[in-house]
This record gives C-alpha cells, structure tokens and sequence, in this order.
C-alpha cells in the first residue's frame, strides 16, 4: 500500500493512525517534498475515476494565485498545474494493494483501502 501524505495534515495524521492501528504495511510518499510525475498524477487519477479538478484543493491560497477557478478543464493543463503544485493536490491519496485508490479524509475510505490490501 502506498500513501501519500503532508505530515502536517490532520487528515493525513489520521489516515496514519489508522493503518499502524490495523497493522498496515505501507510506503509513505511526502508527495510535497517528493512530487508526483503528470504520468503518476494521471495513474492516480484514472484508479480514482477522478479528473484533476475534482481533486483540486481549492481554497490553497496558491489556487487562487494560478487563479484555478477559470483555468479551461482540460485534463493535461491540469495535471501540469497540480505536478508542478503539489500542494493543490488532495490528501491523502491511498493506493492499496490491489490498485484501489481512494481519497483517505474519511474513516471509511482509509477502512476502504485496507479492505483491499487485505488477501481475501
């Protein structure tokens, strides 16, 4: 299972208690220090059924900077802006073992991606 985090994030903190609660092997990705490629931004996304702005945090400051709001929702535009951003990046994202990818700011989608990590 792989996770990517921002270590200051309650939601990110949570997510993490989660896992080491249920006994969880996983990697940590600080995807702020260590940013996701367009070509892994698009995989996650794609795993999430998801297009870039429905992920977008929105209300960052920087968002508001690039002036996010009216940016055309063309997908490669997008995913260059968040790539280059990554703090505009939801978190955290999870991606468990068998490829399920969920968006981990609630209890039940972090349960959600351990279900899925767990061999049947």
């Amino acid at each position: 299972m792989e996770l990517w985090i921002n270590p200051s994030c309650s939601k990110c903190q949570v997510a993490t208690e989660l896992l080491d609660e249920a006994g969880a092997q996983y990697t940590v990705r600080r995807y702020l220090e260590d940013p996701p490629t367009v070509d892994e931004l698009n995989a996650v996304l794609r795993r999430l059924g998801l297009e870039p702005w429905d992920i977008a945090r929105m209300n960052e400051p920087l968002a508001d900077e690039l002036d996010l709001a009216h940016l055309p929702r063309d997908r490669r535009r997008w995913l260059d802006v968040m790539a280059a951003n990554p703090l505009l990046i939801q978190r955290p994202l999870i991606t468990a073992d068998d490829g399920t990818t969920v968006i981990g700011r609630s209890e039940e989608a972090v349960r959600q991606a351990l279900r899925a990590s767990t061999p049947s």
